[in-house]
C-alpha cells in the first residue's frame, strides 16, 4: 500500500478511536438526556470509517456496508395501512392479497381458488390500524367472517399474510413463530396425468416420476370415468349422465346434490371396470410409491363401501371424499367397514368442524387445505389434534406459490405430516410467478424446500410474470383499495 495511504488510514484510525472514546464517555454520563443517548446508540450501529473501509477484506467491507440495510421493522410499532390484491389466471382464478403497513414491509396472502376476493377485502376495515404481529388476535377478530368451503378462503388469506408480515418484521421464518420445524423439505403429491394410450400413459408417468422427482401421486377414479357405457351405473341418465359433479349453475343440479340424495348405484360390470383401471395404473406406477384416489362423485355411503372393496387390494393410499364431510357417523362406517385408510376436509373450516370427525375416529387421514381452514396456525392447530388422537395430516393445496408457502412452513412445524397436494406440476410459468428470498428453487425433485434462514414466507413475487397472468375480468395489479375502509357493523357475538 501506498505510504500516503498509510498515513491517512493511520490517523483515520486515531480520529476514530478518539470520537469513539468521547462518544462513549457521554453514553456513560448519568446526566445525558434520553435522546441525546439514543442518538449515539444510532449512530454506533452506523457506518464504516475510511480507515476501516481501506483496510478490510473485501468480504468484511461488504458485510460492514450492509449493516444498516433493514432486514426487521419495529415490530412493536407496526401498524396495518392497506390491503390491496391481484388476481391471477391459475386453475381457475387464484386471488393474491397484499397486506401493507406504515414502516414499508408487507405481507403476501391467498385467497382460496376458485373464490372471490371480496372476502378478504372485508375484513380490511377489522384490521386498519391494528399491529399485524397480533395475528391470532387478528383471527380471532375476522374468524366469524370465514365458514366452510371457499368462504373460508378470505379469512385464511389475510392469516397467510399476517404471518408473512410478522415474520420479516422479526427476520425470521414462518415455522419459526410456530415453535420451530421438524423437516427441512416437504413431501409434495401430484395428480397421474392420464391418457387412454397405456404407451403415452407410461411416458407421462415416466416424466412425473423420474424427471420432476414425485413419490407420491393422486388419481380421479369416478363414476364419470364409466357412466356413458352400459350397465355400468344406475340413475345416472336422470342427473344428466352424472358428469356435472363440479357443475353447480342449478340448484337441484348433480353438482349440488349432495351424495345421499342422488340414489346412483355402481353395478359389478362398473366396478370391474375402475379396478381395471386402477390395476393399469398400479401396473405402471409399482407398489412403492403411494397412489391415492379422489373424484368418486356422488353416490352414498352403501356404494362408497362397495367401491372400496373393490379396490383395496391395490393398497391405495386413501380414499377421499367419498361422502360429503359433515356426515360424521356416515364417515365412521365407511372407515370401519375399509381395509383402505379413508380421508376429508379440504372444505373444512376450523379446527372445531375437525373435532367431530377426529374425536368419533371416524376417518384415518384429515386433509385441510389451508385456504379454506383457517390458516397457517389454524391448520397446524389441526394436524396437532389429530395426532394427539392417532390421525395423520395431509394437506390440500391448489393455489400458487404463494398458498404453496404457506403450507410448506406449516407443513414444516407440523409433526404427524404426510404430503402436501401440488396441483401445477405441469404449468410451465408457475414456479415463475415468485423468487424465493434466498436463491434456493421452491421445489427440487417432488419435495418443496423450506426456506432456513429467509424471513416471513421466504418468497417475493415476480411482477413481470404475474403481470402477463392477471385474469381478464380484472388487470388490477395491487391498486389501494379505499373502498374497503369503512367498518359498517357492529360485529360482537353475543349480548
Amino acid at each position: 500500500m501506498k505510504s500516503i495511504l498509510k498515513q491517512i488510514i493511520a490517523a483515520s484510525k486515531k480520529e476514530e478511536a478518539t470520537e469513539a472514546a468521547a462518544r462513549q464517555a457521554e453514553l456513560n454520563n448519568p446526566h445525558t438526556q434520553d435522546n441525546r443517548r439514543n442518538f449515539f446508540k444510532k449512530t454506533a450501529l452506523g457506518g464504516i470509517s475510511l480507515a476501516g473501509f481501506m483496510s478490510m477484506s473485501i468480504e468484511d467491507t461488504v458485510a460492514q456496508t450492509t449493516s444498516k440495510v433493514s432486514r426487521a421493522s419495529n415490530p412493536s410499532e407496526l401498524k396495518i395501512t392497506d390491503m390491496r390484491y391481484a388476481v391471477i389466471q391459475g386453475l381457475d382464478r387464484n386471488p393474491i392479497i397484499r397486506i401493507d403497513t406504515n414502516q414499508g414491509i408487507y405481507g403476501l396472502g391467498e385467497v382460496l381458488d376458485f373464490a372471490d376476493e371480496r372476502y378478504a377485502l372485508m375484513l380490511k376495515s377489522r384490521l386498519l390500524g391494528q399491529n399485524p404481529c397480533n395475528v391470532e388476535m387478528l383471527f380471532k377478530t375476522m374468524k366469524q367472517f370465514g365458514a366452510n368451503g371457499r368462504q373460508g378462503g378470505g379469512v385464511s388469506g389475510v392469516e397467510m399474510a399476517l404471518w408473512d408480515l410478522c415474520g420479516k418484521a422479526y427476520g425470521v421464518p414462518v415455522w419459526q413463530l410456530l415453535g420451530g420445524r421438524y423437516r427441512d423439505k416437504v413431501r409434495l403429491y401430484a395428480d397421474t396425468p392420464g391418457d387412454r394410450d397405456i404407451s403415452v400413459f407410461r411416458e407421462k408417468i415416466r416424466t412425473r416420476m423420474q424427471d420432476q422427482g414425485f413419490t407420491w401421486l393422486k388419481m380421479d377414479l369416478g363414476i364419470q370415468m364409466v357412466a356413458k357405457n352400459a350397465g355400468t351405473t344406475v340413475n345416472t341418465k336422470f342427473w344428466n349422465d352424472a358428469q356435472g359433479q363440479y357443475d353447480m349453475r342449478e340448484y337441484m343440479g348433480y353438482g349440488n346434490a349432495k351424495h345421499p340424495f342422488t340414489q346412483i348405484q355402481i353395478t359389478d360390470k362398473g366396478l370391474n371396470e375402475l379396478a381395471k383401471y386402477v390395476d393399469t395404473i398400479r401396473s405402471v406406477v409399482g407398489y412403492e410409491v403411494p397412489l391415492c384416489a379422489d373424484h368418486f362423485g356422488h353416490f352414498d355411503l352403501n356404494n362408497a363401501i362397495r367401491l372400496g372393496k373393490a379396490v383395496e387390494k391395490y393398497r391405495l393410499a386413501w380414499l377421499e371424499d367419498l361422502v360429503a364431510w359433515m356426515y360424521t357417523d356416515q364417515w365412521k362406517t365407511i372407515t370401519n367397514a375399509l381395509e383402505t385408510p379413508t380421508l376429508t376436509g379440504e372444505d373444512i373450516y376450523s379446527k372445531e368442524n375437525f373435532k367431530p370427525l377426529i374425536d368419533a375416529q371416524a376417518i384415518d387421514i384429515v386433509h385441510p387445505d389451508l385456504g379454506a381452514a383457517g390458516g397457517i396456525l389454524e391448520t397446524k392447530k389441526i394436524g396437532d389434534y389429530a395426532e394427539e388422537h392417532g390421525i395423520a395430516m395431509a394437506m390440500h393445496q391448489a393455489g400458487s406459490p404463494v398458498n404453496l408457502m404457506a403450507n410448506v412452513h406449516c407443513a414444516a412445524a407440523t409433526q404427524g405430516f404426510l404430503a402436501l397436494e401440488h396441483h401445477s406440476a405441469d404449468v410451465a410459468h408457475w414456479e415463475n410467478l415468485v423468487r424465493t428470498t434466498d436463491g434456493r428453487p421452491l421445489i427440487t425433485k417432488g419435495f418443496a424446500n423450506v426456506p432456513l434462514t429467509a424471513p416471513g414466507l421466504g418468497i417475493e413475487l415476480n411482477e413481470e410474470e404475474v403481470k402477463k397472468h392477471l385474469i381478464q375480468t380484472d388487470k388490477s395489479y395491487f391498486r389501494p383499495t379505499p373502498e374497503w375502509n369503512d367498518k359498517r357493523s357492529h360485529d360482537r357475538l353475543w349480548s
